[in-house]
């Protein structure tokens, strides 16, 4: 085991690290209080920002234990023995790089953080990139240096610039100093030619520098200058998880910085010869020509279709790329999309083939195995329609990256996709796995493991194709049955579409939720279903009913509303229950009419400027009211079946029974008739609209007008209410008198009440 100078301290600080971050992560999973497990892993998220999850106190933990093995790549030193003999250079760049992690580490020190503290380490980068410069003098060439150089100095400038930007709160030069469009690339191209260098120089180990590739993935990752707007505490944000863990990931770049550090303080290694390159043996063309052409056959399929890219904007992946990581990984990721989406593996297959290289057979299969996978989470997790296609903005930004007019929308405004991404899915394991069956390694070169997943994967992948690609027809959802919404069609109303035949069936089972099919299960298979139960619902064989009941939860004969669009005899039992009903409203309707008909007429001592008796008996459900603009507010007074307030008149009615309604208009005050009535009550009212009409905004009543030929001014509202008896008390109905005529006075004076009201 190889030792390290300070190795035994560094595996006691790391231990005791791990051991309180399980400590304090069991306590938070006992007790579901992770303030201390972030507090040490973090360095904070309250969790009323962020709220108890179990799973994500299980990811704290797991980083808390990798931050604990950091921490001992950091502290062990270089490696034991006698220390290297460096240029001044070399020294000096050692001393920046440790610097630079000091710096690092001041952040997870208890003391309070101000902006400036972080000024030191980014004048530090300045020394950093140009001792760099220096010391890979002879691995790489001088117009790389030169790149590298000049892009390090302007990140660094960058980092300094919005250190004090964001430290002294000028905000509106934010985007100018860290570009959201930029994210980390400017870092990126310093450290990528960096990595080059130490590759060549045989100074750093090949775990520094894949350490240091691991750093360079995650910062091509991170958000950059993005910012990920949040609120928390509302349950599980998934913006901050991905905020979490990548913060906990920024530890590779600090144990990028210590490693290199480290290595150029310890003897050189000892040079080895380059292991031989393994060639994999030929085999016949026809197979490898499998391998090529089977990523081709999905892409050619999407772009006759004219559709060039492999997912599109839809499922979880694509949700990652486009939401949570930074815009060049965006970008990236829709050129991938696009490469894929056109046959690009193809190309990449053959020149695994010609060259047959063990190392580049294997980076293709893991390639291809990657790729297949997360084709199938992106069919397995996409959306019909997606939260980003409801909004215009939201949809237009997630499409700029593609290019114009490749997706095109349906009826509904949907986006319509090509080839489900399983189909590419299930090519790129197969091209795996005869790549993988073609030139694997033998037997004594091979390891076992490394056999299993990959045949295990791409056998997983084979088999996972996706229910929309096993369609028989579209999917109706139970929004498309619903009429749109009036922001849908800039509030103009649209008449529903009738619902009728097989669209009738679906429409019922799709908002019923009657049969225990998914929302996604295609309109055919609900149809096929469906006339199996017309058969059974026909032929009403009671064992046949009672099978169906035990094994599918379904009273079949209570289905006829369901099944009417497209079983006759459902449809004839609805209708023939829709035609019982509409008689029995029919003869309803016209016993009402009868007794309105069969009420007294009254007969006006004097004669009205108008009179109406209504021949449709009413049905308020809440009363008739009068309504008008009011002069003075002023207190509600009620009398009888009467309430009067400032600006309103209401008459109550009985909810239960009809009204016959007749108005009179006067132009000057009747007198007053109490004969054959329950209540006579007389108020006043001021008519600032011209209009006088009692209405009930619940029953859509709306009596004609009282008004005077619309003459505005103070009127009083004379109200008659009476029970009239029809085969037996229980079974009357209401009458009710209004008039109305032109008259000073508010006073609400009583002429008739009974002595006990009905």
């Amino acid at each position: 085991m190889r030792r390290y100078r300070f190795g035994r301290i560094a595996a006691f600080v790391a231990a005791v690290y791990v051991a309180a971050v399980v400590v304090s992560g069991v306590l938070a999973l006992t007790t579901g209080d992770p303030a201390l497990l972030r507090e040490i892993v973090t360095g904070g998220w309250d969790p009323d920002f962020m709220p108890y999850t179990w799973w994500v106190e299980l990811l704290m933990v797991a980083g808390g234990i990798l931050q604990g093995w950091a921490y001992w790549q950091v502290l062990r030193g270089r490696p034991a023995g006698a220390a290297a003999v460096n240029d001044r250079p070399v020294r000096l760049l050692r001393v920046a790089l440790y610097l630079s992690v000091a710096c690092t580490l001041l952040y997870r020190l208890p003391i309070p953080y101000e902006w400036w503290l972080g000024l030191p380490g980014d004048l530090l980068d300045f020394a950093v990139v140009w001792l760099f410069f220096v010391v890979l003098a002879g691995a790489l060439p001088r117009w790389l240096r030169v790149l590298g150089l000049v892009v390090g100095l302007v990140d660094a400038a960058m980092g300094t610039a919005a250190t004090v930007v964001y430290g002294l709160g000028l905000w509106s030069a934010a985007p100018y100093v860290s570009p959201y469009q930029l994210g980390n690339v400017v870092y990126l191209l310093w450290l990528v030619p960096v990595l080059a260098g130490q590759a060549r120089d045989a100074r750093w180990s090949r775990g520094t520098v894949r350490i240091g590739m691991a750093s360079a993935v995650l910062s091509l990752l991170s958000s950059g200058g993005h910012s990920i707007v949040s609120f928390g505490g509302w349950g599980v944000d998934y913006d901050l998880v991905i905020m979490m863990v990548l913060g906990i990931l920024g530890v590779f770049g600090t144990v990028w910085l210590a490693r290199s550090a480290h290595d150029l303080g310890g003897p050189p290694p000892v040079p080895s010869p380059p292991p031989p390159s393994r060639v994999a043996p030929a085999r016949p063309w026809p197979l490898a020509a499998v391998a090529v052409a089977l990523p081709l056959i999905p892409a050619a399929v999407n772009l006759a279709g004219g559709m060039p890219v492999w997912t599109g904007p839809r499922g979880w992946v694509d949700d990652l790329f486009h939401g949570y990581v930074g815009y060049p990984a965006t970008v990236l990721w829709v050129v991938v999309d696009v490469l894929v989406g056109v046959g690009a593996p193809a190309v990449l297959i053959l020149v695994a083939v010609v060259r047959r290289t063990q190392r580049l057979l294997r980076v293709t299969m893991s390639a291809l195995i990657v790729a297949a996978a997360a084709g199938v989470v992106s069919a397995t997790t996409t959306e019909r329609e997606a939260d980003w296609q409801l909004i215009p903005d939201m949809a237009e930004q997630r499409l700029a990256l593609y290019p114009g007019g490749v997706f095109d929308l349906n009826d509904n405004g949907e986006v319509l996709f090509g080839l489900s991404p399983s189909w590419y899915s299930a090519a790129l394991a197969a091209s795996a796995l005869v790549l993988l069956l073609l030139y694997g390694a033998p037997p004594a070169a091979r390891l076992r493991h490394h056999v299993l997943v990959t045949a295990l994967a791409a056998s997983v992948a084979l088999c996972f194709l996706p229910a929309a690609d096993q369609s028989r027809g579209p999917v109706t959802t139970a929004r498309d049955c619903s009429p749109p919404e009036p922001w849908e069609t800039n509030g103009e109303p649209v008449a529903p579409e009738p619902l009728t035949g097989p669209r009738a069936f679906i429409c019922a089972v799709r908002q019923r939720q009657t049969l225990a099919f998914a929302a996604t299960t295609p309109d055919q298979v609900l149809l096929d279903h469906g006339r199996r139960l017309c058969g059974a619902y026909t032929r009403n064989d009671p064992r046949e009913l009672a099978r169906l009941r035990d094994t599918e939860g379904l009273s079949v004969d209570h289905l006829s509303g369901v099944l009417a669009g497209i079983c006759p005899a459902a449809n004839a039992k609805i209708t023939a229950e829709a035609a019982a009903r509409q008689r029995e409203s029919e003869e309803f309707v016209a016993e009402e009419r009868r007794k309105c008909d069969a009420t007294p007429r009254h007969h006006p001592l004097i004669r009205p400027a108008k009179a109406i008796r209504l021949k449709e008996p009413e049905w308020p459900e809440v009363g008739l009211g009068l309504y008008d603009e009011p002069s003075a507010e002023g207190k509600s007074t009620s009398v009888g079946p009467v309430n009067v307030a400032p600006g309103q008149v209401t008459v109550g009615t009985h909810p239960d029974f009809h009204v016959c309604v007749t108005l009179e208009t006067y132009t000057r005050r009747p007198p007053v008739e109490t004969k054959g009535w329950d209540h006579v009550v007389e108020v006043g009212f001021t008519n600032r609209s011209g209009e006088m009409t009692f209405t009930d905004s619940l029953s859509g009543t709306e009596l004609p007008d009282l008004s005077l030929n619309g003459r505005k001014g103070h009127y009083r509202i004379r109200v008659h209410r009476a029970w009239f008896p029809w085969k037996g008390d229980e079974y009357g109905t209401q009458r009710l008198l209004i008039m109305a005529y032109p008259g000073p006075g508010d006073k609400a004076v009583v002429h008739r009440k009974p002595a006990k009201n009905r």
